[in-house]
């Protein structure tokens, strides 16, 4: 079969919707006919070259539609199904697997950088030649071959452009909250840098029930959507002024949880002094991975916890159905998260607007 898909060919370039080849499913596939994909700041470091990534390449990894194929092992999903991609899928056997954490599932690991599903081989072929899958998603098209460890069965009632977005930056960020870290209710919570991944951390420490929840975005306009998911303290200064602020808001000890979504030696910083001893900080934000950063050694005494979490602790097929009910029961927020709807041919205008922080999420309905 052959589907239009945005197809990244060359650092440097605009995204090229063409026409792309789908081979034959396999044995473990599933063809979802993707309704939404959500663009994602990660997506957006392959296009800066900052993520290295074998080219050309189908990008996008937060998408949701329809079953409309499986394979023949297939089991999980079935033809009529409505699901969001998973771009972390696992093979449930391997050393990691067994020991409860997919997230290093040792295939996903082995082929996702080299543009592969789970089997190491790609489905698709543009212009005669071998087309790359990114995360094993590639949700920025109008069909997406994923394994069916990657296909999770929602509720067929949540519209498909607010389902894409439980696939990462959801996830992620409502999951660093409830999974990772285990907020306890009562809890004084900061969370810094208020994009797609913070806001929703946000959304978890009031989901958890933090007593409260201090914002810190460089971003003013940042404050009112940050309050609207449940922020009760938006903070502005240097760092010696957010410091002083975070201890006047929890009786002079500093942040029981500390969430940190940027990924700059200054904001490390900053969480790991704005912390009291035996708090907790989970870091979320990300930078090119050979970029060294310094502390001051006092900051990380006083029994302190530091986790790196990728996604939340994420077990799709628990939590994405737990997600998206959360959202029919009005418990979760994503109306307010979509900046921007367009189509699949103004992908490169969603990016755009992305790079200049004039969005939170812009989603291409297909």
């Amino acid at each position: 079969m052959k589907f239009k898909a945005a197809i990244f060919e060359k650092p440097g370039q605009a995204l090229v919707v063409d026409e792309v080849q789908c081979l034959d499913l396999q044995s473990d596939d599933v063809l979802v006919r993707i309704q939404a994909s959500g663009l994602c700041h990660t997506d957006y470091e392959v296009m800066q070259g900052s993520l290295p990534y074998p080219l050309p390449i189908v990008l996008g990894h937060e998408g949701a539609g329809i079953v409309e194929a499986v394979g023949a092992s297939v089991q999980r999903v079935k033809v009529g199904d409505s699901v969001v991609c998973s771009w972390n899928p696992f093979c449930g056997h391997c050393f990691y697997c067994t020991r409860n954490q997919p997230i290093l599932c040792e295939p996903f690991s082995r082929h996702q950088p080299a543009g592969h599903l789970m089997d190491g081989t790609s489905r698709y072929r543009w212009r005669g030649e071998k087309l790359h899958h990114f995360s094993v998603v590639s949700s920025h098209a109008q069909y997406a071959v994923v394994p069916q460890s990657g296909a999770i069965v929602v509720p067929a009632e949540i519209p498909a452009d607010r389902a894409c977005l439980i696939g990462c930056g959801v996830m992620t960020g409502v999951g660093a909250v409830l999974r990772h870290a285990q907020v306890q209710a009562g809890s004084h919570v900061l969370v810094i840098g208020c994009g797609a991944v913070g806001l929703n951390v946000i959304q978890g420490a009031r989901m958890a029930g933090a007593q409260s929840i201090m914002a810190i975005d460089r971003n003013p306009a940042r404050d009112g959507l940050s309050r609207q998911l449940g922020a009760t303290d938006c903070l502005h200064g240097d760092a010696q002024q957010l410091q002083e602020q975070v201890r006047s808001l929890t009786q002079g000890r500093g942040a029981d949880y500390v969430f940190e979504c940027v990924g700059q030696e200054a904001t490390l910083r900053l969480a790991l002094e704005s912390m009291r001893p035996g708090g907790q900080l989970v870091i979320l934000g990300k930078t090119e991975v050979n970029r060294e950063v310094s502390l001051r050694f006092g900051s990380l005494m006083g029994d302190k916890r530091i986790v790196r979490s990728s996604y939340g602790g994420a077990r799709p097929q628990r939590d994405f159905p737990w997600l998206a009910n959360a959202y029919l029961k009005g418990e979760l927020k994503l109306d307010e998260l979509i900046s921007l709807r367009l189509p699949l041919e103004q992908i490169n205008a969603g990016f755009e607007a992305m790079a200049q922080g004039d969005v939170v999420r812009a989603v291409v309905q297909m």
